[in-house]
């Protein structure tokens, strides 16, 4: 009996400890550890460029440019025929610190760069040879982000290789809330295409991931303490795409996996449908069964890749 007594004593220890650890988690993860300013712009870009470097599948340039107080470094990725100009992309990445996509060992960038599309990819600000702090997004904070996107579409356009007019934006996850904003403030994008991303607000995704166990143990016990404690409520809460998806006026594309366990595929999908009713030139596939990381290596669906370069090249003709 004294046994039982201390095993249950025990495991209430351990799920206090956890309980704890997870408030203390969810404190420092709300918290904004650096400023991210809704005025924050690229006033100017300032951009410089390397040398075009020709290689046997394709041709390469260094990329840099100025948003925000941080200089920002990338690489563009162009056809190795021709002249252009080329339609182009802007990848935008999605959580955590990531660097710019490489040509070797990315079937992106190899599969646009082949269908005569550039690819411009950069290292997200505070990672590699980009200045500043990373990650912004990760705190739900979209403005520098978002900046940073707004800022490569100017840098790329000024390039002899490049059609200005045929400039966009792709992006997987994060980017559902990054891409629409830039779009809107940079107004010079043609089209937006984005993966397993959201189109409702970081506290609904958030919420979604957390219930679906897709953030962890320690997250999903973070997410029941503040539902205990009252401290979360559904519905919209920190940033909203929404008002922004509602101003794009170009063409778009959204791929989702209906087994995601991070994004509630039917909530966006439900979103960007009442904006397509309302006449915006979007598309919205579903790929059943398919989860999270439609565009890893290798992906949950394999018709995602084909079907995301295939909309672009019709779109950018």
């Amino acid at each position: 009996m004294k046994k039982i007594v201390l095993v249950a004593i025990s495991a209430a220890v351990v799920l206090l400890a956890a309980a704890t650890a997870a408030l203390v988690l969810l404190s420092s993860s709300s918290s904004q550890p650096f400023a991210d300013p809704a005025e924050a712009r690229c006033e100017a870009a300032s951009p410089t460029f390397g040398p075009v470097r020709a290689l046997l599948s394709h041709r390469e340039v260094d990329v840099a440019f100025s948003c925000a107080d941080a200089r920002i470094a990338g690489t563009l990725d162009l056809p190795r025929g021709g002249r252009g100009p080329y339609p182009a992309v802007i990848w935008v990445h999605g959580a955590g610190e990531t660097a710019r996509l490489r040509f070797e060992g990315t079937p992106l960038i190899q599969e646009l760069v082949r269908a005569g599309i550039a690819v411009f990819s950069y290292d997200k600000r505070g990672v590699a040879e980009s200045e500043g702090k990373c990650c912004p997004g990760d705190y739900g904070q979209f403005n520098l982000l978002a900046t940073d996107a707004a800022g490569a579409v100017d840098a790329i356009r000024t390039r002899p290789e490049i059609d200005p007019a045929r400039i966009g934006f792709l992006g997987a996850s994060q980017a559902g809330w990054i891409v629409p904003l830039a779009a809107v403030r940079s107004g010079r994008v043609a089209f937006v295409s984005l993966v397993d991303a959201p189109a409702v607000s970081y506290g609904e995704e958030d919420l979604y991931s957390q219930r679906t166990g897709e953030q962890g143990a320690v997250l999903e016990l973070a997410s029941l303490v503040r539902t205990v404690g009252g401290l979360r409520a559904p519905g919209p809460a920190g940033f909203d795409p929404r008002p922004y998806l509602q101003k794009l006026q170009v063409p778009g594309i959204w791929l989702y996996g209906g087994a995601d366990r991070s994004q509630p595929t039917a909530d966006d999908v439900d979103v960007l449908e009442q904006l397509k009713a309302e006449g915006r030139d979007f598309t919205i596939v579903v790929y059943p069964g398919a989860g999270h990381g439609l565009l890893d290596v290798p992906p949950t669906d394999p018709r995602a890749l084909p079907q995301i370069v295939d909309w672009i090249m019709r779109t950018t003709r």
